[in-house]
């Protein structure tokens, strides 16, 4: 009972961690109970259920939000939608499960520290291969001036690594084991020798980021579809010619759950055309695409200011439910209103604006950091996400959701200018602080600067090679302790 009780605190402090509560110092040391309780624990299967019920817990808990989108808008109802929530945290949960299983093998061993934290990496990285990504523990660093130094050179997980250490250092001295292994503390201080994060400085170029608060459970009509244009192209001019000493040389629209449909309606491109040339500058919106099979497709198109379109970037990362129904739940509803599920993109797009070159990502996509950095890696010198929020309601996921894109600013070292739908609209700079928002659920508009950057971060060059050290220094671990 001793054993649930810390394996179930480890949950409790991990959703304390994140929004909605963000009590963010206790990072360093949510894992710790789940690690004493594994050490004290020698049935492996025993410490699958102790991290199971763990990690059923955890994502119930950060994730309460899913049950309300499945329940509203996909149509399920409470009951079925509170089913299908809780098969998903059983699932969710195996992660913690695994972890904690081999965990319970490292942590017998005086290189426990290094090894378990490679190993809590190693399965967090798992996530979104494995059908469903969200927060890392490394997350809650984005604004750990020290910690964050890390992610130029191994992403977030180099965050996860370093709390992940802490914790278990923490675990050891709660199992009052040699004091020599408390030693590894030693390797947080290099941590004030990486190179600080830049500095604030002022954007010199300009950018307008659309808001226009489109109602999720609008029932389209021809006429409330033409209403909802007319207001975009209303709040767009309003917003640009606001500023005739610096107008902004790129103007953004979000992704929207209205159907914009720009190569398969000419009277619509016609519209965004002329807006383009009236304002002279580019335009960027989230439109519906298809595949020359006749699949709809999540995209951005990047329309030029003589009118045209530069480019188009099909959404690669397709949310579950959202925008596809995963096998076997076949009963539910996606939340998208495309007839038919979405078609993934296959590709990266980078496009020119200018001298310059850009990269957008769509929604659910910063999510995964890999991904994201490909856009900077092909060249982008600033990184726009377009996004719609709205489908979360009034929830922690908006927080949560914005803090992972500022750790994509601070990983590539790029400003990050996000659109979304009805917040959270807001401009964010190369340390992933938060330069401007705009407050959510109102129709605006956000004029904004920015800067063109084109060195690369560590990161951005070479992608994940630090989660594949852990896994391999994991796995080096555990043979030893077998053959120790």
């Amino acid at each position: 009972m001793l054993n649930l009780i810390l394996a179930l605190a480890t949950a409790v402090l991990l959703i304390l961690t994140f929004p909605r509560f963000s009590v963010v110092w206790l990072a360093p040391f949510a894992l710790a109970p789940l690690l004493i309780a594994a050490a004290r624990e020698f049935s492996w299967k025993r410490r699958f259920l102790l991290g199971w019920a763990a990690g059923i817990v955890y994502w119930f808990g950060v994730c309460y939000w899913i049950q309300f989108v499945l329940s509203f808008h996909g149509g399920l109802g409470e009951a079925a939608g509170w089913a299908v929530f809780t098969l998903f945290a059983l699932a969710k949960g195996l992660h913690m499960a695994v972890f904690t299983v081999f965990a319970g093998m490292l942590m017998r061993r005086w290189w426990a520290a290094p090894t378990v934290a490679a190993l809590w990496v190693a399965v967090e990285v798992t996530h979104g291969p494995l059908g469903f990504a969200w927060l890392t523990l490394g997350n809650a660093g984005i604004d750990m001036g020290i910690p964050l130094r890390l992610a130029p050179f191994t992403g977030t997980y180099g965050l996860s690594f370093l709390f992940a250490m802490m914790s278990t250092i923490v675990a050891v001295a709660g199992l009052r084991r040699g004091r020599t292994e408390l030693l590894w503390l030693v390797a947080v201080l290099i941590l004030p020798l990486l190179p600080e994060m830049p500095a604030a400085e002022r954007g010199r170029d300009t950018a307008l980021l659309n808001q226009p608060n489109i109602s999720e459970t609008e029932q389209w009509t021809s006429a409330s579809i033409e209403r909802m244009k007319e207001n975009q192209l209303l709040l767009t001019l309003r917003g640009a010619l606001a500023h005739p000493e610096q107008p902004p040389s790129i103007i953004v629209w979000p992704e929207v759950p209205a159907p914009f449909y720009y190569f398969d309606d000419p009277q619509f491109k016609a519209v965004v055309d002329k807006l383009a040339r009236t304002t002279r500058a580019y335009l960027l919106l989230g439109i519906v695409a298809h595949t020359p099979s006749g699949a709809p497709l999540n995209s951005a198109v990047l329309v030029g200011p003589e009118g045209g379109a530069v480019s188009r970037y099909d959404k690669v990362n397709l949310v579950p439910f959202g925008e596809f129904v995963p096998w076997p739940f076949g009963f539910a509803n996606k939340i998208s209103t495309e007839v038919g599920d979405f078609a993934a993109g296959h590709r990266v797009v980078v496009s020119p604006v200018r001298d310059h070159q850009i990269g957008t990502f769509i929604c659910y996509e910063s999510v995964f950091p890999n991904f994201v950095r490909k856009f900077a890696a092909g060249g982008a010198e600033v990184l726009f996400n377009i996004s719609n929020d709205g489908w979360f309601g009034k929830s922690a996921a908006r927080v949560q959701h914005l803090n992972m894109v500022r750790m994509r600013a601070a990983e590539n070292r790029r400003w990050i200018l996000r659109s979304t739908n009805d917040g959270i609209t807001a401009t964010i700079d190369p340390a992933g602080r938060l330069r401007g928002a705009l407050p959510g659920y109102v129709e605006a508009s956000s004029y904004t600067g920015f800067n063109w950057i084109k060195p690369q971060t560590v990161y951005t060059r070479w992608g994940d090679w630090f989660p594949l050290l852990c896994a391999t220094l994991a796995l080096l671990g555990l043979v030893a302790e077998r053959i120790a």
